[in-house]
C-alpha cells in the first residue's frame, strides 16, 4: 500500500492498532525488527513457498540504500537519538 501511495506508513500503522487492536503496527515493528531482516524473511519464504511471498520493491530499494529500520535511524519512519 505504501509503494503504490494508496496509505502512509502512519495510516496503515493506526488502522491495525485501531481496526485489528494490534500493539503495533506492521510497519513500526518493521522497522523495530529490521528491514534486512525482513527482507530476508520475504526473500526465503519466497524461495520455498512461491512468487506470491515475493518481497515488495519498495522493501529491496530501502534496504539497498541502508535503510534498515531502528538500529540505521531511517526505514518507514525516522529514529533520531533525541
Amino acid at each position: 500500500m505504501v509503494e503504490e501511495g494508496v496509505a502512509s506508513p502512519a495510516d496503515i500503522d493506526a488502522a491495525m492498532t485501531l481496526g485489528y487492536k494490534h500493539p503495533t503496527g506492521p510497519l513500526r515493528l518493521t522497522d523495530l525488527v529490521g528491514l534486512d531482516v525482513r527482507l530476508g524473511i520475504a526473500r526465503h519464504l519466497a524461495a520455498t513457498l512461491g512468487a506470491r511471498f515475493h518481497p515488495p520493491d519498495l522493501l529491496v530499494d530501502k534496504v539497498a540504500r541502508g535503510e534498515l529500520g531502528r538500529k540505521s535511524g531511517q526505514g518507514f519512519y525516522e529514529w533520531s537519538e533525541a
